[in-house]
């Protein structure tokens, strides 16, 4: 879906031009158009299958290929920066490839990186995330969590973040003209331009293990939903940022049920 090149605010008079691979202002979309999740609001990490949520839990983010819980504010997970492993042969001339040709691939979770160097580029790839998006929409979300914004970090020197801000800037306008919320995946260092790149709430793994919670709230508030892997990290984000919704699961994010699973919250 072609994004909009020109939107009007009712009542500001102002005009903002939407162009591919420039800077889009967070005013671009009013408001009250969009609808963060709700502060310190118990939350639940689904991005690895959907299950039936604890009665404690108000938030939960799953996969665009799941179906939203009935009755919750619903958060549709995206990897927005890289390819799903299996999935490469998708993305053609879109992934990211050192000089010698080689896919660049981010070795922690065995994910290629997506080629976000030039204008053009970006723009199709945020067609195809886009059009994700699209189908959460569809399905009910409410909010968009794009995933690895900070992959230009494992490129190799070959992606920036001015890429990963333009780029985020082409889904930031498409979620807000879908009526989603979207948000800022951990890069904490580009926090003070979440409202240049039109992000609404963070979404923040390990920040307590990390020690760096606060890196989030100054843009944010308390509009942070925070991750941890462990009970120390756990402890930690509890103790010292006990105003944001924080929840521990296990690494691999697995369905209640199933050999590994743990949730617990403050």
């Amino acid at each position: 879906m072609p994004l909009p090149r020109v939107q009007f605010l009712t009542g500001a008079a102002l005009a903002v031009v939407v162009l591919a691979g420039t800077a889009c202002s967070a005013d671009a979309t009013p408001a009250a158009a969009v609808t963060p999740p709700p502060v310190k609001a118990g939350f639940d990490y689904q991005i690895g299958g959907a299950y039936t949520p604890a009665s404690d839990v108000k938030v939960v983010s799953r996969d665009h290929t799941a179906q939203p819980a009935a009755g919750l504010y619903n958060i549709c997970y995206v990897n927005a920066f890289q390819a799903q492993p299996g999935a490469e042969g998708e993305w053609g001339d879109l992934l990211l490839r050192d000089a010698n040709g080689k896919v660049v691939i981010d070795e922690d979770w065995d994910e290629a990186l997506l080629d976000l160097r030039t204008a053009d580029k970006r723009t199709r790839v945020a067609a195809k995330v886009d059009a994700w998006v699209d189908d959460c929409a569809a399905k009910g979300y409410q909010a968009i969590e794009p995933d690895n914004y900070d992959s230009f970090t494992r490129s190799r020197g070959l992606l920036s973040d001015a890429d990963a801000q333009a780029y985020i800037r082409l889904l930031s306008a498409h979620a807000h003209a879908k009526g989603l919320a979207i948000a800022q995946k951990n890069t904490s260092e580009l926090s003070d331009q979440r409202q240049a790149n039109g992000l609404d709430f963070a979404i923040a793994e390990e920040c307590g293990q990390q020690k760096n919670c606060g890196e989030f709230t100054p843009a944010f508030g308390d509009h942070v939903i925070v991750i941890e892997y462990t009970d120390g990290g756990l402890k930690t984000a509890c103790s010292r940022w006990g105003s944001l919704s924080i929840v521990r699961r296990d690494h691999d994010v697995v369905p209640k049920g199933e050999a590994g699973y743990v949730r617990k919250t403050c």
